[in-house]
């Protein structure tokens, strides 16, 4: 449950303010009944404004922790995705993950139906930085830090971007990359004959994970989040 104005500010279409706005001057429904109260707490229900349902015109953004188990899809047969993870009022609005991240990874991804805004934080020149925490099956040193910070050259011969690694245990850290290559993380921390054991993404470019969310959770993002998100 969430107020109705936090609701309509999620869409991305109207601020807190003018959602409050929105409401007390009668211009939004629940249920097809009128509400003028904006601190209404609203669940599953249809909510429109002037008529048109908002999960239908408006643009969401979600914050979801995602769990371990769970694909980054919209669909994937005999697999259940981070879409099944909604409820059924939010299933059905063209949401889709931007960006993914392994079945065995958990933490912060961004759902979203707004294409242009994906498009532009996924644009391999555009660096966005994701930051994850990583539990390793070795020990990590000095040499690892220096290595990330140069560039990993990986099996394949690529060269990694420089990133940054932050040891917080000799077998943990928390990791930033500048781009998105398949399966990176991984592949750099294996090139470094360090394999991952546990992996978690605590950040994407401006967001930071809500620990406060339990795997599976999610939420809508904040105006300040999406303030800072389309700044990216």
């Amino acid at each position: 449950m969430e107020r109705l104005d936090k609701r309509l500010a999620a869409t991305g279409s109207w601020s807190r303010k003018e959602a409050r706005e929105l409401v007390r001057a009668g211009r939004v429904t629940v249920d097809g009944r009128v509400c003028r109260a904006p601190e209404q707490k609203v669940g599953e229900e249809a909510v429109a404004v002037d008529g048109a349902d908002i999960g239908a015109v408006g643009l969401v953004y979600l914050m979801l922790n995602k769990p371990a188990g769970v694909v980054s899809s919209t669909a994937e047969p005999g697999e259940r995705t981070v879409i099944d993870l909604l409820g059924e009022g939010r299933r059905d609005i063209g949401l889709f993950p931007a960006g993914r991240l392994d079945k065995d990874t958990e933490g912060l991804l961004l759902l979203t139906n707004d294409g242009a805004l994906a498009h532009r934080l996924l644009a391999p020149k555009r660096h966005v930085d994701k930051v994850y925490y990583v539990e390793v099956d070795g020990v990590l040193d000095g040499d690892d830090v220096e290595a990330v910070r140069r560039g990993v050259a990986l099996a394949d011969g690529y060269v990694c971007l420089p990133g940054e690694l932050e040891l917080l245990s000799d077998r943990s850290a928390r990791i930033t990359i500048h781009e998105g290559k398949y399966h990176q993380v991984k592949r750099m921390m294996a090139a470094l004959g360090k394999p991952v054991a546990y992996l978690k993404r605590v950040g994407f470019g401006p967001l930071v994970l809500d620990e406060a969310l339990p795997k599976g959770g999610w939420r809508a993002l904040t105006e300040e989040e999406m303030r800072a998100l389309f700044r990216q």
